[in-house]
């Protein structure tokens, strides 16, 4: 390799450098640009108090909410209905979607009804759920379920579809155990989107239960948000607006990290 040539790659790699860490930088930079601008409005009460607190208004109701255990108890709450419907959910889709994908009998049954039922907004199936389930704490977990479920069917559907069929042909004349081919060569071959569909599909789960907390829900993240609107008390609905982004994008960089270290070979 050249003088030149190795020059160039360096020149590169500090380039890139340079352009990864000014964009760490704007990644910081923005949300406290927000809290700056978020201060200054309500300062200058260019909005009404009763309809935007400030940022310390809220951090005093954090301490609040903390002190008084309140916010435990309704965090808890609703990461206990995530964690467990999203796991049924996830794992179950990902059975399903590889199964329709490997299978032409289950594709043929299953797979028009899964695109029709996957079109329709999973908000408009809540009053559809409460009248099946009624509004106790099944209602909740089965939200999260189907939300988890249709996301991951569909991604690892998708990525079963899109493996080579020469390399199921190989397996086929090397006559490998079935386990071997699921093992070796269809969980490597679709680990990337699977990853990212699992990702989507927790975006959308933790979305939808806070969503069905607010509208029916004895506790949890969103029954706190819907109380403190029933008080007129907005900066406890900014609390829970606020840690419901934050958790949100905690468990995102989170998946990040796992896509990172589980597939090093493409950048998170």
């Amino acid at each position: 390799m050249s003088i030149g040539i190795r020059a160039a790659i360096g020149l590169n790699r500090v380039a890139g450098k340079v352009i990864y860490n000014r964009l760490r930088l704007v990644s910081f930079i923005s949300p406290i640009i927000l809290l700056l601008v978020w201060a200054w409005v309500t300062h200058l009460q260019l909005i009404s108090p009763q309809l935007l607190a400030s940022p310390l208004q809220i951090l005093d109701s954090f301490q609040e909410l903390v002190a008084s255990g309140d916010l435990q108890e309704h965090l808890l709450k609703s990461l206990s209905r995530l964690v467990f419907g999203y796991s049924i959910g996830a794992f179950a889709g990902l059975l399903f979607g590889i199964l329709m994908a490997l299978s032409k009998n289950v594709e043929d049954y299953f797979h028009p009804l899964f695109q029709a039922v996957r079109q329709v907004p999973i908000i408009a199936l809540i009053p559809i759920f409460i009248l099946l389930l009624g509004i106790d704490e099944i209602f909740k977990i089965a939200i999260v379920i189907n939300a988890a479920f249709l996301a991951v069917a569909l991604a690892s559907y998708e990525a079963t579809k899109g493996v080579p069929k020469p390399y199921f042909e190989v397996a086929q004349a090397y006559q490998l155990p079935t386990l071997t081919v699921y093992r070796k060569l269809v969980i490597p071959a679709i680990l990337p989107p699977v990853l990212t569909g699992l990702r989507i599909a927790f975006a959308r789960s933790w979305t939808i239960l806070v969503a069905s907390e607010l509208l029916v829900a004895d506790s949890g993240i969103g029954q706190m948000m819907q109380m403190g609107r029933d008080m007129f008390r907005l900066d406890i609905v900014l609390v829970g607006v606020v840690l419901t982004g934050a958790i949100g994008f905690t468990i995102d960089r989170l998946f990040k990290w796992g896509e990172a270290n589980l597939i090093p070979w493409r950048v998170a």
